[in-house]
């Protein structure tokens, strides 16, 4: 069986716990697992120290989303499929797990299209087009 586990970004702030790798590493003994994990918060963090101010916005349906021009997509890239997929490997691998890591731009596992226009909803709740990065 194949067994897909999210780890949230909330819970990366003080590193991978010793808890999450153990629970990992008895699961993989009778199944395959993927984790799939967050971490805006710490995307956000590193793209203020390099001084790329971030911008959030929300759809009709209020969801709240990081637009992501560019730049905030190679910082988001860094963090993301560098530095938190990484420490999540490194940690698995320390406990006995052979684990490998892996982004959505790796083997075109995840392939999308940038959208030319977004509909949000503004500081006054209005509906506006913007451009989409």
């Amino acid at each position: 069986m194949l067994i897909v586990a999210k780890l949230g970004g909330s819970t990366l702030e003080e590193g991978v716990s010793d808890a999450f790798v153990q629970d990992i590493r008895k699961v993989t003994l009778d199944h395959k697992v993927v984790i799939v994990h967050g971490g805006g918060a710490k995307v956000t963090e590193i793209a203020k120290r390099l001084g790329k101010e971030q911008r959030f916005i929300v759809s009709p349906e209020g969801f709240r989303s990081r637009y992501t021009d560019r730049e905030t997509a190679e910082i988001y890239t860094m963090v993301m499929a560098g530095k938190t997929n990484k420490e999540i490997v490194i940690a698995l691998q320390r406990a006995g797990v052979n684990a490998v890591g892996l982004s959505g731009l790796d083997g075109s596992l995840a392939v999308a299209e940038r959208k030319k226009q977004l509909m949000i909803i503004d500081e006054r709740g209005r509906r506006r087009i913007i451009e989409g990065g």
